[in-house]
This record gives structure tokens, C-alpha cells and sequence, in this order.
């Protein structure tokens, strides 16, 4: 099989989707297993995608210094992908793909496009329908994106598989000694904090937490203060007003963007996570904590609570008094939080890097047999025991 890697979501810092592309990418360089993979960013090949990483390099990651009519690259191009399998990890296919795979972590666009910036939503408008069209196979992240996948575009159902995302290695639970010397730089200390990480935009509902936060009992907001680490996104005025407001109050903390290095620490440190989304792809975040050894709050919603289960406090987001004491048992409930880090860490323990890896490989090879002509039963076979493990 020839396999080409669309590498545009890797971009620093990186974001859920660009580590999954980065994951993918710096595999499939490691592992001589895979065979050979070429890299595509926006209509050229970049010979090593770890220069993505490196503003500095960036710029040289491309094989052709200077890029030729518009006409002639989209003429180079289908011949150069012609017979290969294309994946594109960030949603669209291009033009020259020919046997395409891609995949779709969430439909929020489509489902409230409100939420996102104009730009986007005209973006997934006007390429979404055409990608689809190129693509032989589908994946998503979870079977709740799969089941909306397969209703809301109408696609077969044989050909989309939910592969779930990997944790890295560095999310592990850490004594508090360990831990301490981390955090002492951003004046924490271990389990003295509730956490939540997400980009700040409406649909993560930041506003709904810190409101419920903010109705703490006094003695639970002076000992565990919210830290907030996250990059400004979209919409987010109201937000940036409410958290402005928490911080004069002195119960929480805001970081901004904290970035890869210290997220380990930071998640290992706190008391508890919390994550009421209102929707979700699949929740790294949340598998994340799990694997740090934190007890979870999410949302009762999707992919959360396919990926969570038993092991996290499952709440419905957008009800106030419901998301309150929720807070406050995953803060206080000492034999919940027991159980919950148990089972939290057992269900990580099985969503690595490499598992995901190797099952998007999978599918891959499984789609240049259909796109070739040559895929039988046995092939079949293997992606639907791939999408049902």
C-alpha cells in the first residue's frame, strides 16, 4: 500500500487534532513497519514532519521552494497520489486525492454553527460535501460521532469505523513530591485545585462552571480554587467577563495556554477534573485525567460518556444545580473519588498512541483494497472487528 498523510493540523502548539495527526505522522516515520509514507501540506510533500514543530523550519519543510502554477501542481499532484491511499486526519480530502480516507471527529459545525467563527462554517459549507465524495472510508473518534456520521450524511454504515483515540505516556498519576516541584512554578500545590483545560468558546461551557464554581460553599472555594488553562477561542467575550470576575472574587485562577511540557503535572496535581462540555468528538481531556490518576466530572453526553462510563460523575451541563453538586461530591466524596480513580486509570490503561496507530493503519490498507478492486471477505471482516473492538 502507498499511503499519504495530509499534515496541515500540525501546527504548534498543537490542538486535539493536530496531536492526532502528529501521532500519526511520527509513527509512520519511527515504525519501518508501516512501509513508505509521504506527507502532503496544502499541495506540497514535506519530507520530515517533526520540522512542523519548529516555526524556524517550517518554512523549509517543503520539497519545492517555490510552488509552480496553480494548473500544472494540480496536475503533478493526481499523478503523484494517483493508487495511493490518501488520509486526511483533519476533516477534508483535496482534490487530488484518489482513494481517500477521512476523518471526522465531530459535527459540531453542522450542529451548532452559531458556536463557531463565520469563517469555519463557511469552510465545512463549501469542502465537507466534496471531501465526503473523494472519500472511500470514514473514521471517527468515538461510535456516538459514528452513529451521527452515518444519519446526518446518509453514509453506509459498512464504511465508516470509530477508532478511539491514544494518552501519552507522560499522563500518569505522581506522588505529591513529584508533582510539587512541577507546580511550584505556577504557585500550586498538589490536590489543592480543581482543574478544567479546554479552549474557551460557548460549547465547552466554561460560563456554566464557573457560575456553579462560584456557588461553592466558602470553605471548598478558599481550599480547592479552579485553575483554567486553556487558549482564547471564539465567542468567548462573555467568558473572558465571567472569568475576570472570579479572579477579583479569588477563588479561581486563569493560566491561558500551559503549554504540552507542563500539562502532566498540572493534571496529576489536581484534586479533580472537570469537563461539563456540551459536546464532544471524543473527550481527550477527560481520557487524559483518567490516565493521571484525577477523578472526573463531565458531561452525560456522546462521546463523554461512551468514553468515561462508570468512571466518571456524568452531569447533565446546562443544569445549574445538578452541575453544583456534582462539583462538590468529585471534590468531597471520598469513596467516590476512590472508585472513580480506579476505574478511570483501568479504562486509560487500554487507549494508547500506538493501538490507534495501528488500527488507522489498518483501515487504510483495508481501503486500497477497495479502491484497487482487490478487498474480499476477510478484509471486511477485519475493519468491522476493528470498529466493534
Amino acid at each position: 500500500m502507498n499511503l499519504i498523510l495530509s499534515v496541515d493540523a500540525i501546527v504548534p502548539p498543537l490542538s486535539g487534532i493536530g496531536r492526532y495527526a502528529w501521532e500519526l505522522a511520527r509513527r509512520y516515520v519511527a515504525d519501518p513497519g508501516f512501509g513508505p509514507v509521504r506527507f502532503y501540506l496544502h499541495g506540497r510533500w514535506v519530507s520530515d514532519p517533526v520540522h512542523l514543530l519548529t516555526p524556524s523550519q517550517a518554512g523549509r519543510a517543503g520539497r519545492y521552494p517555490i510552488k509552480p502554477p496553480a494548473w500544472l501542481r494540480q496536475g503533478i499532484l493526481r499523478r503523484a497520489c494517483r493508487g495511493s491511499v490518501f488520509h486526511g486526519p483533519n476533516y477534508f480530502l483535496p482534490a487530488c486525492a484518489d482513494i481517500g480516507v477521512a476523518t471526522v471527529h465531530d459535527l459540531s459545525v453542522f450542529r451548532f454553527p452559531e458556536m463557531h467563527p463565520a469563517a469555519r462554517v463557511t469552510q465545512f459549507e463549501q469542502e465537507f460535501a466534496r471531501s465526503l465524495d473523494r472519500a472511500v472510508h470514514l473514521i471517527t473518534d468515538s461510535e456516538a460521532i459514528r452513529q451521527e456520521v452515518i444519519d446526518f450524511c446518509a453514509w453506509p454504515a459498512g464504511r465508516i469505523t470509530a477508532i478511539p483515540l491514544g494518552v501519552g505516556p507522560s499522563f500518569v498519576p505522581r506522588a505529591s513530591a513529584v508533582a510539587s516541584r512541577a507546580l511550584a512554578v505556577r504557585g500550586l500545590v498538589p490536590d489543592a485545585y480543581a482543574l478544567c483545560v479546554a479552549t474557551l468558546e460557548p460549547r465547552k461551557r466554561i460560563d456554566r462552571l464557573l457560575t456553579a464554581y462560584g456557588r461553592l460553599p466558602r470553605r471548598l472555594l478558599e481550599r480547592y480554587p479552579l485553575v483554567l488553562a486553556g487558549s482564547p477561542g471564539w465567542h468567548d467575550e462573555g467568558i473572558r467577563g465571567a472569568i475576570d470576575e472570579a479572579q477579583r472574587e479569588g477563588w479561581m485562577r486563569y493560566l491561558g495556554f500551559v503549554a504540552e511540557a507542563e500539562l502532566p503535572a498540572l493534571y496529576a496535581g489536581a484534586r479533580a477534573f472537570l469537563f461539563p462540555s456540551m459536546y464532544e468528538g471524543f473527550g481527550l481531556p477527560v481520557l487524559e485525567a483518567m490516565a493521571s490518576g484525577v477523578p472526573v466530572l463531565t458531561s452525560d453526553r456522546g462521546a463523554m460518556k461512551e468514553l468515561a462510563g462508570n468512571a466518571a460523575l456524568l452531569v447533565e451541563p446546562d443544569d445549574a444545580d445538578a452541575l453544583l453538586r456534582g462539583i462538590e461530591r468529585v471534590l468531597t466524596d471520598q469513596e467516590w473519588r476512590s472508585e472513580a480513580r480506579s476505574q478511570g486509570l483501568s479504562i486509560a490503561s487500554g487507549h494508547t498512541w500506538e493501538r490507534c496507530v495501528a488500527r488507522t493503519f489498518e483501515v487504510c490498507r483495508y481501503a486500497a483494497d477497495v479502491g484497487t478492486g482487490t478487498h474480499d471477505i476477510g478484509a471486511t471482516r477485519q475493519v468491522t472487528a476493528i470498529r466493534a473492538d
